[in-house]
Formats: structure tokens, sequence, C-alpha cells
């Protein structure tokens, strides 16, 4: 099953579709970053890929320091 989840941007309406045990996900996250009643302009759009993209560099970096923790006790 999915659910459709949809965004203004720039004045235009943009919707996806996404399976049920991601959209509870990701629309929480949408909440977070996006006014999801009304529009949303593109500056908020980049500001919110870049914000993602943070996210995911400190991940990764977190994952690395954990990997490599356990390469040492080998």
């Amino acid at each position: 099953m999915s659910k459709k989840l949809g965004l203004n941007i720039g004045g235009r309406r943009f919707d996806v579709d996404v399976e049920d045990n991601f959209a509870i996900f990701l629309e929480r996250q949408m909440r977070k970053d996006f006014n999801m009643e009304g529009n949303n302009d593109l500056k908020i759009l980049l500001q919110a890929y870049v914000r993602k993209n943070h996210e995911l560099f400190l991940q990764e970096q977190r994952i690395n320091e954990i990997t490599k923790k356990f390469e040492d006790i080998e």
C-alpha cells in the first residue's frame, strides 16, 4: 500500500507516492523542514537539502568511527 504526500514549492504542487512504512517517517521529517499547508520558496528547499546532507555526513562519520573501533579490536 502507498500513501501520497504533497508539498507546494514555488507555487507548484508536488505529490509523491511512498510506501506506508516509509510515509510515516517521511511525513514527520517533511513537517520539520517545510510548511506543509502553505507555499515554500526555493530557498527553503535548498536549506532542507543542505540540512539533510549535513545529517548524512555526520551519520557517515559516526559509522566510520564505530567501524574503526571494531577493526581495532580484531
